[in-house]
Parts: structure tokens; sequence; C-alpha cells
């Protein structure tokens, strides 16, 4: 029988989407690339008056921040005037980021499940990696599961490099196969026992054990899936594995890797969904490239209007966004058969925060570069009464082949964005 991709992965066992593979060929001029998602939150966002632009629509002025991504101009769209109703706490709205979750810093809060949870449920058996959640200086996630769990971050580039590209030999694969084996016995006994158990309990416990369940059968599915591809190759790339900063202060260096990761990751199409949280308020200070150091990052950011404090805020902030442009540069540099990585990809960019020196969570920050939509525009909503930012979020599940209509706190897609 002739090897191809399908009959390989039925011979795996399981239906699975596999990076393009030098053994089968290049893929076909008509094939149609992927859609993928990156979500990357600023934890301790942006000073407003250089972020926001001024005018709204195509004919908008670029303000001082967006000045540093305006070569891509025409692949990104601004948002002003939206948040997420409900979700309050300043820094503690975080984790509401993705989720939409109100009231995260209250003691009765329970999260639901992240806009990129929702879409790997979705095409994340197709890819080695369902997601990947990715933090710098800080464990925090963006992403939770349908049960409003934390999924656990990958905290450095170099943890990242070995997961995706390092293939172990016979004998370390054949041991990580028997693992998840046992893994997956554990869970079978977990499942009756909580069975028997949903007989002997209140409504409102089973309704807590069904949610248990559910988590299980994922995580079963999962294994499964970890399974199948731990005996298939790895992808192999030119990059070396990245020598991943231990100083805090090198966040710069940090996000540079990581992006470079992310990249290589959607390239190789290890997976489709990405978040990567940076983690601004546990930096204790920040190297700038030119080899200066600003210290107390989290203390300047409450600068209470201070020249010297928002002047050096405004260097770190600005060096982030050229951070972003490179990035975006990068992936528009990756040429696909029917256009460019960053076309087929989602890349949305923001803060939980509208102003971090008053810690308020209105009038996001908030830019979606790529992707496929008609960008190049300035949307502006009301700065008082704000529109959900879930509007964004329901527009891009769409673009993902999603059919949903609805996410957490959305009225609907995102008026004029398509």
């Amino acid at each position: 029988m002739k090897t191809n991709r399908r009959t390989f992965l039925r011979a795996a066992g399981i239906t699975l989407g596999l990076p393009v593979l030098e053994s089968f060929g290049a893929p076909a001029p008509d094939k149609i690339s992927p859609r993928r998602m990156i979500a990357i939150n600023q934890d301790l966002g942006f000073i407003p008056k250089l972020f926001f632009p001024k005018g709204e629509g195509r004919n908008y002025e670029l303000s001082n921040y967006l000045e540093k991504i305006a070569a891509h101009r025409d692949q990104f769209t601004v948002f002003s005037g939206l948040s997420h109703p409900g979700v309050d706490g300043g820094h503690r709205a975080d984790k509401s980021f993705l989720t939409a979750a109100p009231h995260p810093g209250r003691a009765s809060f329970r999260n639901t499940i992240s806009l990129d949870q929702l879409i790997a449920n979705e095409v994340g058996h197709e890819t080695r990696f369902r997601s990947l959640s990715l933090s710098i200086n800080d464990p925090r996630s963006l992403s939770y599961t349908q049960a409003g769990v934390e999924i656990p971050t990958i905290k450095s580039a170099s943890e990242l490099y070995k997961k995706m590209f390092l293939q172990g030999d016979q004998k370390a694969m054949r041991e990580q196969v028997e693992r998840l084996k046992r893994r997956g016995s554990i869970l079978d006994v977990v499942m009756g026992q909580t069975s028997d158990l949903n007989k002997r309990v209140s409504g409102s416990d089973r309704e807590r054990i069904d949610q248990f369940q559910t988590a299980v059968r994922s995580l079963e599915q999962r294994m499964t899936e970890a399974q199948a591809w731990e005996r298939l190759p790895k992808p192999k790339v030119d990059e070396e594995l990245p020598n991943y900063p231990s100083d805090k202060k090198q966040f710069f260096e940090m996000i540079r890797m990581m992006n470079d990761m992310s990249r290589l990751a959607l390239q190789t199409d290890s997976t489709r969904v990405i978040t990567l949280f940076l983690g601004s308020v546990r930096t204790p200070g920040v190297n700038l490239d030119d080899g200066r150091s600003i210290g107390g990052y989290h203390n300047i950011s409450h600068h209470g209007k201070d020249e010297n404090k928002l002047k050096q805020l405004a260097e770190i902030e600005v060096g982030q966004m050229e951070l972003l442009n490179d990035l975006l540069q990068d992936l528009k540099d990756v040429e696909e058969a029917d256009g460019t990585l960053l076309d087929h990809t989602m890349l949305l960019y923001g803060c939980h925060m509208g102003d971090a020196n008053i810690h308020n969570n209105v009038n996001l920050p908030v830019i979606l570069a790529g992707g496929g939509f008609q960008h190049g525009q300035h949307l502006k909503f009301n700065d008082q009464i704000n529109s959900p930012l879930c509007n964004v979020f329901v527009s891009m599940l769409q673009k993902m082949g999603l059919e949903n209509d609805r996410f957490a706190s959305s009225t609907g897609t995102l008026t004029g964005l398509s």
C-alpha cells in the first residue's frame, strides 16, 4: 500500500492532523492553510494617551505607540471603548481576560472556559499540542478549561523548544507511552468511583461531579491523542535550542524568544492555539535594548502623573510595541500556499486593565491583527458605556470556523469587524 498522510494516521489508531512531513512530499499548491490564534496579555497595559489613536475609521491618526507597528497598518485593527461587563478587581482581572467571567476579585469567583480553549476543543485534535499556554516571569495563565480550571503554563522558551522539537530515543518513547497508559488506567478507576458516588449525593453535588467527570473524559481523550503522537516524529527545524535568560530583567529578550517559539509552533503546525501572559507585575525591572536598565516596572506603572515615571514607563511600553512589530513581521515573512502565516493567524494583543495607574478595567487597550479580517481601521465605541470585548471574541470564533453566535457577555459579533 502506498504510504500517505491519511494512511499513516489510520495506522496510528486515531484520526489526527499532522504538520507537513518531508516523508510525504511537498503540500499541494491548492492546499488550504489552517486558521490559528495567538492571544497575548501585557498585564500592566499601556499609557492610554500614548496608545489610543485620534479619529476613527480608516483615516485615523496613529498614536505614538501604534507608530511602532505602522508598517502593518493594513493588517491590524485597534479598538477603543471595549471591556468585559462586570469584570473588575484591577490586576485580578487577568484571569478573566479571555473568559469574561465577572468579579474575579471576589472570594466566590468561579472562572469559565477561555476563548482559546473553546477553539482548542474544536481544532486541537488535529495537532500534536491542542494548545500552548505560555508565560514570562509569572506562572499565571490566560487559559481555563470548560470547568474554569487554570491550565499550567510553559515558562521558558527553552522548555517549549524541547517539548516541541527534541525527540527522545525509542526507550524513552516507550516509557512515555506506558506512563500515559498507566494514567489512563487510573482515570478509569476514578470514573468508576465517581459514578458510584453520584448515586448517594445531593443534586448540587451531582452537578459538581458531572463537571469533574467531563474534565476527566477530556483528559482521557487528550491522553489517547498523546499516546498516538508519542509514536510520531517531531518536526525538524533549523533553529537551535534557545539559551533562555534566568535574569527576570531580561524581559525583552524573553519576549523575543517566546515570540520566536510561538511562530515556529504555528509554522510547523505543532499547535494552532497559543496564549502568552507577559508577567510585567512580577518583572522587577527591564533591561532596554540600548543597554540601559529601568527598575521597578510595577512601581512606575503607578506613576501618579509623575513626569519622570511616565517617561520611563513609555520607554518600556515602546519596547513592547517594537517587539509586537517584530512578531507581526516574522509571521508575515512565512509564506504559505495561499498567503502568509499572518494571513491565517489571528493575533489578539491587549490588557485586562485600561489604565494600570488607577487599576480600572474599562476602555481596554486591544489590537487584533492578521487572521483574514478586513483591517486598517480604528473601531471606536462609547468610552463611558463600553461595548463587550466578547463581541470581538465571537467574530474570532466564527473566523476560526466555529458556529458560535455567543460567548460569555457578548451580544453578537463586533460591528465593523469582518
